[in-house]
């Protein structure tokens, strides 16, 4: 990609940033270091790579996407509400009572979900389901997954990739969010998954792994994806938990804790003069 666009994506990435903040504070509760942790893989899905319409969210031929770590909705309504699927105003409601926003996607309630998720590990298995879908039926959607490192702790991830694997679903692309945190410490402290692209090539996976924070990195491990024909592919991303809010950076108590005023105002001071450093350039 050229100066510009990536430049563009930056951008994007720090205001979807903004719209995680935005929503835990004012919910006074959510995931924001997970959510974090992802902003650059989503808006790439989302503004460069994946074929979807704002204007019409069910078209049939579109690419899927789903957010098998559910907790990390902020994130997602984010990437949603910047792409023009519902208005950035509404991230302000999450998890309110009258709200479509609440604290796991639902496919029923908001534009752009592809898959009610929150149960970890139920994800991918519906990944997998959308992708043996379009393979039965020659389609040429691709289905995106994006799972926590610690949610890959859970059998039925295994299970999951066994089947892709068996099933040559090589229009799957599994995305791992190695930031090495989750809700009771590390990953290694509560129950390792490690070595974890050893893992995914063992069942058949073909494997990358990247700073998930790097778009060109991002960009070239996708574009591996779709030239791997026979397989499914796992992108592991070594992220951190937090990025680009300084106090919430590889802080596990990041992981399910909303903002107060005088953090949700550093944090957004702090967002914006990353915004204005990249404009400057």
């Amino acid at each position: 990609m050229d100066k510009a666009e990536k430049k563009q994506l930056r951008l994007t990435a720090l205001r979807v940033r903004k719209g995680v903040i935005e929503s835990t504070y004012h919910a006074k509760s959510g995931h924001p270091g997970g959510s974090l942790s992802i902003a650059e893989i989503l808006t790439y899905l989302y503004f460069k790579e994946m074929n979807i319409d704002p204007k019409d969210p069910q078209k049939a031929d579109r690419d899927r996407f789903v957010l098998s770590k559910g907790h990390a909705a902020p994130a997602l309504y984010a990437t949603l509400a910047e792409r023009g699927f519902f208005p950035v105003e509404d991230l302000k409601t999450l998890r309110k009572s009258d709200s479509y926003l609440q604290g796991h996607p639902n496919m029923n309630h908001v534009p752009g979900v592809d898959m009610s998720t929150g149960s970890l590990g139920q994800g991918i298995s519906a990944a997998c389901g959308m992708a043996l879908a379009s393979k039965i039926e020659g389609d040429k959607f691709r289905v995106y997954t994006v799972l926590g490192d610690g949610e890959i702790e859970e059998g039925q991830v295994w299970e999951a990739c066994m089947f892709a694997a068996a099933k040559k679903l090589d229009t799957l692309t599994v995305i791992v969010d190695n930031n090495n945190l989750q809700i009771d410490g590390t990953v290694e402290e509560v129950n390792s998954p490690y070595p974890i692209p050893e893992k995914f090539a063992a069942f058949g996976f073909n494997v990358i792994e990247i700073d998930g924070h790097c778009f060109d990195c991002i960009e070239d491990a996708v574009n591996q994806a779709k030239a791997c024909k026979g397989k499914p592919t796992a992108i592991i991303m070594k992220t951190i938990k937090g990025k680009d809010v300084s106090y919430m950076e590889n802080q596990v108590g990041w992981h399910g804790a909303a903002p107060k005023l005088e953090q949700y105002e550093q944090a957004m001071a702090e967002l914006d003069a990353k915004i204005a450093a990249v404009e400057a350039e």
